[in-house]
């Protein structure tokens, strides 16, 4: 919560937005605006929702992007979370440590895995 609040901190810097390891196609997904989404973090379910309940639907959400910047084929716009979020549990938040395992999915998309670990500056930065 330094210097301001999560929303863009958290999806924005090196290794913070894993994706694929492939993208789909509208012939392979037709309606993304109808795909369930969950997170589990190791084991637990800590996420489910849906495109579905999004406040912006996906339509809207590239039309009001593609306004202030031009988009291209593989772009990828990062949004929302479902409902679940760490930050918010009661009455102690959740906050991810060097070994957890988190695994997630799209509906449609596939799944992925990743495990936390211990930050290390690269050589040359103080």
């Amino acid at each position: 919560m330094e210097r301001g609040g999560t929303w863009d901190k958290g999806k924005g810097c090196d290794t913070f937005g894993p994706v694929g390891p492939w993208l789909v196609t509208t012939d392979e997904v037709p309606n993304p605006g109808r795909l369930d989404i969950w997170l589990e973090l190791n084991g637990r379910r800590m996420q489910q929702g849906s495109t579905r309940t999004m406040v912006f639907g996906c339509a809207e959400i590239v039309s009001y992007v593609s306004r202030f910047m031009t988009l291209m084929p593989g772009d990828i716009i990062a949004t929302g979370t479902p409902p679940g979020v760490g930050m918010g549990m009661k009455p102690d938040p959740v906050y991810l440590r060097a070994g957890d395992v988190m695994t997630l999915g799209i509906q449609g998309l596939g799944t992925q895995r990743q495990e936390v670990t211990t930050w290390a500056p690269s050589k040359g930065i103080a």
